[in-house]
């Protein structure tokens, strides 16, 4: 393809990406985090390589973000935390457990019923994100997953999700970011 081609294709091809989302999921999404604003409910956040920074965002977002331009004013919150922030707590896990430990472990330390666990994968596969989402329906945690390709073994684990229906990282990576601003900017114009 030649070079002057290649952006309309990249375009076409994030369109295609955006139209596969079903809009009336990301509603109950919306629906879903704004329920629990103020309460004593806790959103853990995790992810792996670009979906890692996604998740640090989306934990940004949540906790900041939407409290919009006046935050100090804003009383009412979110508990968020993204799992995987902490590299000496992962890399212990990670060295002395296996990888596929480092988000899970963090939920049986943390998680409690009624918290919620939110994973962002492209694949769906990653064995630390399947062992995750078995720790947190083992706390009696509520699951829900920001998808891509066709969502993988999480797909049929978790609670509920997003997919994105693609194959190309980058497309599906760009598009669990547009996930995570369009729940905030909602959120953020609708913070009382």
């Amino acid at each position: 393809m030649k070079i002057n081609k290649h952006p309309q294709n990249y375009f076409d091809r994030l369109k295609k990406a955006m139209d596969s989302v079903d809009q009336s999921k990301v509603s109950e999404f919306i629906k879903r985090i704004h329920s629990i604003i103020g309460t004593e409910i806790t959103i853990f956040i995790a992810g792996n390589g670009g979906s890692a920074s996604t998740s640090s965002h989306m934990a940004c977002d949540l906790s900041k973000t939407i409290l919009g331009s006046t935050p100090r004013k804003k009383e009412v919150r979110l508990r968020v935390i993204c799992l995987n922030e902490s590299v000496p707590l992962m890399t212990a896990w990670s060295n002395d457990e296996g990888y596929e430990h480092i988000f899970s472990e963090q939920i049986r330390s943390l998680g409690r019923k009624n918290d919620i666990l939110f994973v962002i994968t492209g694949s769906g596969n990653s064995k630390n994100m399947v062992a995750a989402i078995h720790a947190a329906k083992n706390r009696g945690m509520a699951t829900f997953g920001i998808l891509g390709f066709d969502g993988g073994k999480a797909k049929k684990l978790l609670d509920d999700y997003l997919l994105v229906k693609s194959k190309d990282y980058g497309i599906v990576e760009d598009m669990h970011m547009v996930m995570v601003h369009l729940v905030t900017d909602w959120l953020k114009k609708n913070l009382q």
